[in-house]
């Protein structure tokens, strides 16, 4: 008997520390291996693609172009292929030639003799710039009938520096460049357009957040379009143009914010907290329909600072469960992002995810090897990234183990369908504190980057799990079309594993709300008001007393919150996507911000009203962050102050 005993407690024993396990993480699926590459060689990559042989082509911002042999084998071979061009941020193969997107042309790089280095530097079509340093070309990337697009930065103004313009005809534009190197302007609107792509045949772009731009964004591309950004405007009129807004008519929609001081100088334009009418890119698009939203709006600090490039997941099952989704790079957090994309009402939209982070620089370009796994190509040269290289090369690989993920967020006519990779717990998934979903949107201003505004808790009614426990329905009460929708998941669990989700969160940006038949009620596990996640926190809040809101004594409880205490409020206000304890990433150091001395209400009137001129060793302005609750922000300014003692 004390035998049985004795098993039985070592059975029960296991069991608890099986339930008890830590759930698996990003990097127990995907690990991040970097190449032997030779001594000698910088690789800050501007331009990745996958030749027809299984080699990988790589352009530099230095202006070489290098041949990787056998990529994937543990002795890869490098060979120097061109040199001599300026900052190539783009690179293809077509018809046994590769085509490379310097500063100012469209160039063809062919190895006429078969020695394995380019002979033959052909101009296919070169385009004005104005030496602005801003003034990068990203691309090309090659259209189904064989021509090329390329897009334009944006310069930024002398005395104006915080001001996109374009100087000269292309910057602010996306162009085509037919087969035999004619020149069309195709698209404007556009600010910093460092991830130009061709996805099934159509055209995308992703820019990045600044003046006009409230966060980043993944932009379907059409002739004749307006993403937002008003500099490419000034050539509208030029013949040729397909675009039909003018500069006369966005100005008359938005205020331009050109406002000077006694002295006669440009003053830099700032958010406005608790503006009474402020101004959305949805608003001008219901007036002019060429103006178009993007596809996903990506949230800065969350899903990355500086978007760069995406690429489709065309490796039939090579890398992972998200064959036909989409991948996005960022090179300031030094991170990638997965992206799922649906068509409602014939326009697109659809939901972000975190995917993985860790890389060594900033994610600028990828490309997938021909064994599925995707090359990660790096940099972070003019712009601050997370890391502890300059550049390099790395390759992310899938071990063939299933994480318990969203696979998709659809939405619906009443809320959203949520597709998991493993079953559900169904105890978890019926329980209402396992949800939350709010609803927020951007302001289209002259300003750089935007908050989120008009936040809102979005009331969920109830649910209906499907009987293989991998699609959850979500009706909820109060979806707002054009507005992004937080839904938070951190409570599902998996089955039989109790995991919970690698990633618990989507942003899914709502651009059109789908019509069609509405659950009934009898279909559903019904909430009652107040039980979810999201209604019992601002439950909650409501019985914060101003005092506690408003004063460093009561928001810490009298003593100095420790990191273990105030990390998850770092986490929660995407804080640590740019600032760490005690090293430089795109932001300063804790440690280096505790050495000013400022009082905690300093610390959180910057938090609200960031001065980049504090900072001037730093690319990357920290955009306004209003919607920081008062008494997260004081425990944090307690937290840091206590760094410098």
């Amino acid at each position: 008997m004390k035998k049985i005993i004795q098993i039985t407690c070592l059975i029960l024993a296991a069991f608890t520390v099986l339930k008890a396990q830590e759930s698996p993480k990003e990097e127990d699926f995907y690990k991040i291996l970097t190449p032997p590459i030779p001594e000698g060689i910088i690789l800050e990559v501007g331009g990745l693609t996958t030749l027809p042989n299984g080699s990988l082509g790589m352009s530099t911002r230095r202006g070489e172009v290098w041949i990787m042999e056998n990529p994937t084998s543990r002795t890869p071979y490098f060979r120097k292929f061109a040199s001599g061009l300026h900052e190539i941020l783009g690179l293809a193969w077509k018809d046994g030639a590769l085509y490379c997107a310097q500063r100012g042309e469209l160039t063809k790089l062919i190895d006429k003799d078969g020695d394995g280095k380019a002979d033959v530097y052909e101009t296919v079509y070169a385009w004005p710039v104005s030496g602005h340093y801003h003034e990068y070309s990203f691309g090309p990337k090659i259209a189904p009938d064989g021509s090329f697009f390329v897009s334009g930065n944006v310069a930024f103004g002398d005395e104006e520096w915080w001001r996109g313009e374009s100087r000269v005809p292309s910057r602010g534009w996306i162009f085509r460049i037919t087969p035999d190197g004619k020149y069309e302007p195709y698209a404007t609107g556009v600010r910093s357009p460092a991830g130009i792509s061709m996805l099934d045949g159509e055209l995308f772009y992703t820019d990045n957040q600044g003046d006009w731009m409230g966060t980043g964004g993944i932009f379907h591309v059409k002739k004749g379009s307006f993403m937002g950004h008003p500099a490419g405007l000034k050539w509208a009129k030029e013949n040729g143009s397909p675009v039909t807004l003018t500069e006369e008519q966005f100005f008359s929609e938005i205020d331009n914010r050109k406002v000077k001081d006694a002295n006669g100088r440009y003053i830099k334009p700032e958010n406005i907290a608790d503006e009474a009418n402020p101004r959305m890119l949805y608003q001008l698009k219901e007036k002019y329909p060429s103006v178009q939203l993007p596809a996903v709006w990506l949230p800065y600090g969350v899903h990355g600072v500086s978007t760069a490039e995406i690429i489709k997941d065309d490796t039939q099952g090579g890398f992972g469960p998200f064959a036909g989704q989409f991948f996005v790079g960022d090179q300031g957090q030094s991170k990638i992002m997965r992206v799922f994309l649906e068509k409602v009402n014939g326009e697109y939209q659809g939901a972000s995810f975190d995917f993985r982070s860790g890389f060594q620089s900033g994610v600028l370009r990828m490309s997938y090897a021909k064994d599925g796994s995707m090359f990660i190509g790096e940099t972070n040269r003019g712009w601050g990234s997370a890391g502890d290289a300059n550049q390099g090369l790395q390759r992310l690989v899938w071990n063939g183990k299933m994480p318990f993920e969203m696979y998709t967020v659809k939405a619906m006519p009443d809320g959203f369908e949520v597709n998991f990779t493993l079953p559900v717990d169904r105890k978890s998934a019926e329980n209402p504190a396992s949800y939350s979903l709010t609803s927020y949107i951007y302001k289209h201003h002259a300003v750089y980057g935007s908050p989120p505004i008009n936040q809102k808790e979005v009331a969920i009614k109830g649910i209906k799990i499907s009987e293989d426990g991998k699609t959850i329905r979500i009706v909820t009460d109060g979806l707002r079309q054009y507005y992004v929708h937080h839904l938070n998941l951190d409570g599902i669990r998996a089955a039989g594993t109790y995991y919970s989700l690698v990633h618990p969160s989507a942003y899914y940006t709502l651009n059109n709300i789908p019509t069609g038949e509405k659950l009934k009620v009898s279909e559903l596990k019904t909430f009652s008001a107040g039980t979810t996640k999201a209604a019992a926190a601002a439950k909650a809040a409501e019985h914060v007393s101003p005092d506690a809101k408003n004063k460093a004594t009561a928001a810490t409880g009298g003593k100095v919150p420790t990191y273990a205490e105030v990390k998850p409020l770092l986490e929660k206000n995407t804080c640590l996507a740019c600032h760490a304890v005690d090293k430089r990433v795109v932001g300063p150091a804790y440690v280096d911000v505790a050495k000013r001395k400022y009082s905690n209400e300093k610390i959180v009137d910057l938090i609200y009203n960031p001065k980049p001129e504090n900072w001037p060793d730093y690319a990357t302005p920290m955009a306004a962050m209003p919607q920081v609750p008062k008494a997260d922000a004081m425990k944090i300014a307690a937290w840091i102050n206590s760094l410098n003692k």
